[in-house]
């Protein structure tokens, strides 16, 4: 059975990279049947953090990579132990004194390694390049490759596939593995990602946690569609592909050699795709806490038609599903915020006869549906001789304070006649 891995370290938050690695782990395991373990590689005590660990697991869960088993390092200090001593046993390590204690030193002896990369080929090494391998720390605790190699054999793992950052480090660990009896994984390094602008990820670049994505309003399926073409391609210049239509479709030999971009406005482009064939009702469970946050909703009594049927308003339009807290704030508020760029080109002109002819207008209807609205309106601007652009504009920017926005007729409806009275008297001398 096919195993693989994640091994994040609660040292920091997950981020782009390593969400990319742990899905092309996780979809691998899928679409071949196989086992995903997550590895907690916690043994820095000083910068291991249970806020990124939670985050870091919080986050897997929401983008869907369910795992099969969870290990912590930090609990196998034993197991490092009883490995390093073997070596010691066979001859192929040596103890070091130091003044913290003493460090179990891995000897290497030079011969050339070659590695059969999944992805990018054949690489040659020569160990005679390599000094001698720390295993255990004058602290105790194991080195990164050493407690790598101990648990990808000790938990069956049977690919390794992770960030090419880590090709300097596989050489090193194969000769763990062959010191140690152990069968050597198969082994697939993942290309950089890199900034739009050039250069590796960094926070102003790009790095931003996983959490933050969430916490901006993307969807966990549009983040997944994004990770998923960072390095792969579901062929016919898709770009819109559902994950269970990819876990069909994968397989590590279609991943690109060379380096991903990461384009922000893709990501963008793809949440809109989602978010504009998404179900209102699940949308509307995703606003409210935001809602409830701005104070516009009381989330224990509230109309959720009347917000559903703003959610079906705004969705097509939405970037983020936080962009509709921003647009239809003036849906929720007493008192609308007016841009004042938007009042001095819209409003500086004294409309009151056309403003309270509208209200009149929209008084005598029975029936206050968006078509009659519409066409009262209509009829007005023709009586009156001019274009409908002549009052629409000023008319949304004293509704809603803003240039832009859904259908004006629908903003009428939504938001009630009385509503809109109240509002365009304002503007009324």
């Amino acid at each position: 059975m096919i195993r693989v891995r994640f091994a994040p370290s609660p040292t920091g938050y997950l981020h782009i990279g390593g969400s990319r690695t742990a899905l092309f782990n996780w979809l691998y395991a899928q679409a071949k049947g196989g086992k995903f373990v997550l590895r907690i590689e916690d043994t820095d005590a000083l910068r291991s953090k249970k806020e990124y660990l939670d985050e870091i697991l919080d986050s897997l869960k929401w983008l869907g990579f369910n795992w099969d088993e969870l290990y912590y390092q930090s609990q196998r200090f034993d197991i490092y132990r009883k490995y390093a001593e073997k070596l010691l046993k066979d001859g192929q390590a040596f103890v070091e004194k130091t003044e913290k204690g003493e460090a179990i030193i891995f000897k290497v002896v030079g011969q050339k390694i070659k590695v059969n990369d999944l992805i990018l080929g054949e690489i040659d090494f020569e160990a005679e390049s390599f000094k001698d391998q720390v295993l255990i720390k004058s602290d105790g605790t194991p080195t990164y490759n050493f407690a790598c190699v101990v648990d990808d054999a000790d938990m069956q793992i049977t690919h390794v596939i992770r960030g090419d950052d880590h090709i300097s480090n596989t050489p090193k660990q194969i000769l763990l593995y062959q010191a140690l009896g152990f069968k050597v994984p198969y082994f697939a390094h993942l290309p950089l990602i890199l900034s739009k602008e050039g250069g590796r990820l960094s926070k102003r670049k790009g790095a931003t946690a996983i959490s933050e994505f969430r916490n901006m309003g993307y969807l966990s399926q549009a983040l997944v569609n994004f990770l998923l073409l960072l390095g792969w391609s579901p062929g016919e210049n898709r770009e819109v592909i559902d994950i269970q239509e990819a876990v069909k479709i994968f397989d590590l030999k279609n991943i690109n050699k060379t380096a991903a971009v990461l384009d922000l406005d893709k990501l963008d482009w793809i949440n809109n795709q989602y978010l504009k064939t998404e179900d209102p009702e699940k949308l509307a469970d995703q606003l409210i806490p935001a809602l409830a946050e701005k104070g516009y909703i009381n989330p224990q009594e509230f109309d959720r038609n009347y917000l559903l049927s703003l959610v079906k308003l705004f969705q097509a339009r939405l970037t983020v599903l936080n962009d509709f807290v921003d647009w239809a704030d003036f849906f929720f508020q007493k008192e609308v915020r007016i841009d004042p760029q938007a009042q001095a080109k819209h409003l500086s002109v004294d409309l009151s006869k056309e403003f309270k002819m509208f209200c009149q207008r929209l008084d005598g209807l029975e029936d206050f549906s968006i078509e009659n609205i519409e066409t009262a309106f209509r009829q007005m601007v023709g009586e009156l001789g001019i274009q409908a652009k002549v009052l629409i504009h000023p008319i949304r920017v004293a509704l809603t304070g803003k240039t832009i926005g859904p259908g004006l007729f629908e903003v009428i409806y939504y938001l009630g006649k009385e509503r809109v009275k109240e509002r365009m008297a304002k503007w009324i001398k």
